[in-house]
């Protein structure tokens, strides 16, 4: 996963997998895609990373496979932003996202499994965490996520790794799951 050959949606699988094999034929099958070398040290993925992300009275999108480097920044100014860091590329085994809403919106995607700390600061809006807590492996990299707005909302959705669509039809998956596990 480091070396970009996983994502890290792909490597909370593999992981789980891993912990449910009962022979060394079903762990050899985990890992009989991968190539038997390693990346030579410094070597990089060809994505570049995304080290900042704004949108001012617009929406921006950032998903699919891009890279995350250890320290990144979002700034949305009456603005609407969607990150899903699902099958993104993560370069350390933990990253920071800061982001600034002012008169805004960000949502954060994650995988289910994966540790997220979210903090920061909002005056007149809501930071909220939506979906399953499912306890994350010690492989899976945290991510921590700081919000600092003013008239602006953040959420965070742990998604199911079934789940697919867009992100509305996402976030409604999860607001499903949590009504049948309320029933």
């Amino acid at each position: 996963m480091v070396n970009g050959r996983l994502t890290l949606e792909e490597f909370v699988q593999r992981v789980d997998a891993v912990y449910g094999s009962r022979s060394r034929a079903e762990l050899d099958a985990l890992t009989r895609d991968l190539p038997a070398d390693s990346l030579a040290p410094g070597r990089r993925s060809k994505l570049r990373p995304k080290r900042f992300t704004g949108v001012a009275f617009g929406r921006v999108e950032r998903k699919g496979r891009w890279r995350v480097p250890r320290v990144a920044t979002l700034a949305v100014v009456f603005g609407d932003a969607d990150l899903d860091l699902r099958i993104a590329e993560i370069e350390d085994s933990a990253v920071t996202i800061t982001a600034f809403v002012l008169f805004g919106n960000a949502d954060f995607y994650v995988p289910e499994g994966v540790e997220v700390d979210v903090g920061g600061l909002t005056v007149f809006g809501h930071r909220r965490e939506h979906g399953e807590e499912v306890a994350p492996t010690p492989e899976t990299p945290l991510i921590r996520i700081h919000v600092y707005s003013l008239f602006g909302t953040s959420d965070v959705w742990h998604v199911p790794a079934a789940a697919s669509g867009s992100f509305g039809e996402l976030i409604e998956s999860v607001r499903a799951r949590r009504q049948l596990d309320e029933r």
